[in-house]
């Protein structure tokens, strides 16, 4: 009898990542995605790591960050060469984005004993008090835009809090993603204390299901933060998400009108204004609105445009050339319901995904500059009656990441403050994150906090001991 043939499977292709240089559209890199049979080592291999990285004691882990806060310092211009070629950031931009890795390093091992420092409490004569214990592997899905500060504004505190750091990076800056592996192999780590999982977006719930997988951080889309909220929500997952933002800039009628508008061109085109914790939304009130509008197109456009790699460039290129185009039609969109563009505004002739810094002015709400997050180089200016009209402006979002507000009289500008729903608010300075300060938004701007005791403490389990 002849035997029954059974169809042969074809063999699946591993996905390539693909790293293009969006100053000039370039292919730079390919990068093999990892097979599930890869993927199994290294979540075992995460799991065995943290269940001696733990118990190591917090002096050893702190000083291995200090290692690691001096190889980015000494490598800062490689890095930053790196993010230039990937995702289009200026050197200059890219230096001190390596240093800022360096300080949050050195700032959890500067106060990682003091954060992680049994706290006693008084409960009926009983000795009892509240301890901080690590919880296992973190999947981090980090976003472009700040391709190695969002890495280690988790990794630091999750690192010196006894947890192993999983990496899922964004696709186009995989070079960056590898370099932070290195940096953390180099200083000592244990090999599987921090890990790189080359995956494409669509293997990601398949790592959030993996029980060896204990919580899940992600900095990116509102879009991309509810799936990652619906998939961990499925396995009883912690979850902490740093989502978009449309901070409001709000300029009251007695604030310095020159430094208000030079920092406001400062906070628009930071990293080319492709970032979700910047001025986006510009609430001047009606007296001093002019002469605003007047000071601030000045500064946007004397900010030079171009190749990121050349030391005098501000502005860079967008990452890709769809956000590029996406930036245009929000700004196209404003101006068919009524705004007015100042400078900018035009795509520029010529390869690479550039868009130059841009001023709308008129813009209200119901126009995507006013509703949407504007993701790039491009300001809305909004006038406001008074300062409860700038608060109202202000809060008519759906995001609640960030808030500036300028006065003369701090006073006021504390009480202005106190109204507006965002996370963090910076008076009569440019809205910023620092490892001193927790950060994190409100509303659709995700929730759970970073940087500070707080951020280390959001993926330890708070253990509550008393004996009797």
């Amino acid at each position: 009898m002849a035997r029954a043939r059974t169809k042969s499977r074809p063999i699946p292709r591993q996905a390539t990542l693909r790293s293009v240089n969006p100053a000039t559209g370039e292919l730079l890199e390919t990068f093999a995605e990892i097979n599930p049979a890869q993927l199994n080592r290294i979540l075992e291999g995460a799991e065995l790591a943290f269940r001696d990285w733990r118990r190591r004691p917090l002096a050893d882990r702190t000083s291995l960050l200090r290692r690691a806060a001096r190889i980015l310092r000494d490598g800062k211009t490689k890095y930053a060469r790196t993010m230039a070629l990937e995702m289009g950031k200026p050197l200059a931009q890219g230096e001190a984005e390596a240093e800022k890795c360096a300080s949050v390093c050195d700032y959890y091992a500067d106060h990682g004993a003091t954060f992680l420092a049994q706290q006693p409490r008084d409960l009926d004569g009983t000795r009892s008090y509240v301890r901080f214990d690590p919880i296992g592997p973190v999947l981090a899905i980090m976003p472009w835009n700040f391709p190695f500060w969002q890495v280690f504004r988790f990794a630091a505190p999750a690192l010196a809090g006894g947890n192993v750091g999983l990496l899922k990076h964004a696709s186009n800056v995989t070079r960056c993603a590898l370099q932070i592996e290195e940096v953390f192999r180099e200083a000592g780590f244990p090999e599987h204390a921090f890990r790189t999982l080359m995956l494409s977006s669509g293997r990601v719930a398949g790592v959030i299901a993996d029980s060896r997988v204990r919580a899940v951080t992600l900095t990116g889309s509102e879009g991309a933060g509810s799936q990652v909220a619906e998939q961990a929500g499925r396995v009883l997952k912690k979850t902490v998400l740093e989502l978009g933002g449309s901070d409001a800039f709000i300029v009251l009628d007695d604030a310095d009108l020159p430094k208000a508008a030079k920092t406001a061109a400062d906070a628009r085109l930071i990293n080319s204004g492709q970032s979700c914790i910047a001025a986006k939304r510009f609430i001047v009130v009606e007296s001093v609105a002019a002469r605003f509008e007047e000071l601030f197109a000045t500064e946007m456009g004397s900010r030079r445009m171009g190749d990121p790699l050349a030391p005098e460039t501000q502005v860079g290129p967008q990452a890709r050339d769809e956000l590029r185009d996406e930036l245009h039609k929000q700004v196209q969109r404003s101006v068919k319901r009524g705004a007015k563009v100042a400078i900018g505004g035009t795509v520029p002739k010529g390869p690479g995904a550039f868009y130059p810094p841009t001023v709308l002015y008129g813009v209200r709400p119901g126009m995507a500059a006013f509703d949407e997050e504007v993701f790039g180089p491009a300001a809305a200016v909004v006038r406001a009656k008074d300062d409860a009209d700038a608060i109202a402006l202000a809060n008519a979002s759906p995001y609640g990441l960030g808030a500036a507000v300028w006065s003369a009289d701090r006073t006021r500008a504390e009480r202005v403050a106190a109204e507006l729903e965002a996370g963090c608010v910076f008076v009569n300075g440019m809205v910023r994150s620092d490892p001193r300060l927790p950060f994190g938004g409100v509303k659709r701007s995700g929730y759970g906090r970073e940087l500070s005791e707080y951020g280390l403490r959001e993926f330890l389990n708070i253990k509550s001991v008393a004996v009797a």
